[in-house]
């Protein structure tokens, strides 16, 4: 007698940028009778398409895929509004009898959908000032303090992050907390099973440049000169992506456009840092090989992890 198939439960492959993540929630989903849940941030901009690596619609393989191009490039990203629309997607996937696989590298996004997390309020004084500041002095001397304040904050948002910088220091200020103390502990609202896609440093820094290669064959500087014609220089979020920021400083005449390839390898380089510290700190997250040599038998181990009974 055959044992009946587990019941519908959260996935979510995390992991750093160019691990694989987007191939594996695709094969996941088919599978499993799921639909695919995008948690990375900036794939959330309509438009924004091939400096993120969106999948196609052919490369989605018929799996229906939820929250690609929610925002125009102007709006500002609210992590928040985020978990409002993510649960929505996610609770109702779950009533109808389907798995939701969460898929992206955005570590509070991903917190935000299934972690029991509240994001303090804004105070519009405060926040007033400290993007005066931001503007005055740039976003390298509020980093500093944010350090001062909370190095572990300051760790994981970078330095050129001034929209997030100026987030951290508001909500220290109003909560009189460290930042990551309004993080709580890992507890899930849903039953998640998280699947992180490792990587080696050398073969990941070999994907980042070949991926940044594409995205300039493929027509990146095209599409950001196509967005900035819709707002994207002005856009508090989408202006900073990865790659968007390179490609605007360089249509600014502020460098070459070689000397924004080059730039955005190596700030991806240092993003993928920090995403893999991110997620390394989450002891729930089962790491499987994402490596060359191990892509034949990744999706088969991730199965596996779905099929037994898995602790958090």
């Amino acid at each position: 007698m055959s044992s009946a198939p587990p019941a519908p439960r959260v996935i979510a492959v995390v992991g750093p940028t160019a691990a694989g993540k987007s191939d594996l929630g695709v094969f996941l989903a088919r599978h499993l009778g799921g639909e695919v849940v995008n948690a990375d941030s900036m794939q959330l901009y309509r438009g924004m398409d091939i400096g993120t690596a969106k999948l196609t619609p052919e490369e989605r393989g018929g799996v229906p895929h939820h929250l690609l191009d929610v925002w125009d490039v102007t709006v500002t990203a609210s992590v928040a509004e985020y978990q409002r629309l993510a649960r929505e997607r996610i609770d109702a996937l779950l009533a109808d009898g389907r798995w939701p696989v969460l898929v992206g590298g955005s570590g509070l996004y991903v917190r935000g959908a299934v972690d029991n997390l509240e994001f303090p309020g804004t105070d519009p004084e405060v926040r007033a000032r400290l993007e005066e500041e931001l503007t005055l002095r740039g976003p390298g001397a509020l980093h500093a303090r944010l350090a001062a304040a909370d190095p572990e904050a300051a760790r994981v948002i970078l330095p050129s992050n001034g929209r997030r910088i100026v987030r951290a220091l508001e909500v220290i200020e109003i909560t009189g907390r460290p930042f990551t103390a309004n993080l709580p502990g890992h507890d899930s609202v849903y039953d998640t099973l998280q699947i992180g896609v490792d990587v080696a440093r050398p073969e990941l820094d070999e994907r980042i440049a070949r991926r940044v290669d594409r995205m300039w064959e493929t027509g990146l500087v095209e599409e950001v000169r196509a967005l900035q014609a819709q707002g994207l220089r002005e856009g508090r979020t989408a202006s900073r992506a990865l790659g968007y920021q390179q490609v605007l400083a360089a249509l600014a005449g502020e460098c070459t456009l070689d000397e924004a390839r080059s730039e955005t390898v190596r700030a991806t380089k240092r993003f993928a840092r920090r995403q893999d510290s991110w997620f390394r700190r989450d002891p729930r997250v089962h790491w499987l090989s994402g490596a060359a040599a191990d892509l034949a038998e990744l999706p088969r181990l991730a199965l596996s992890l779905v099929e037994r009974p898995v602790t958090a």
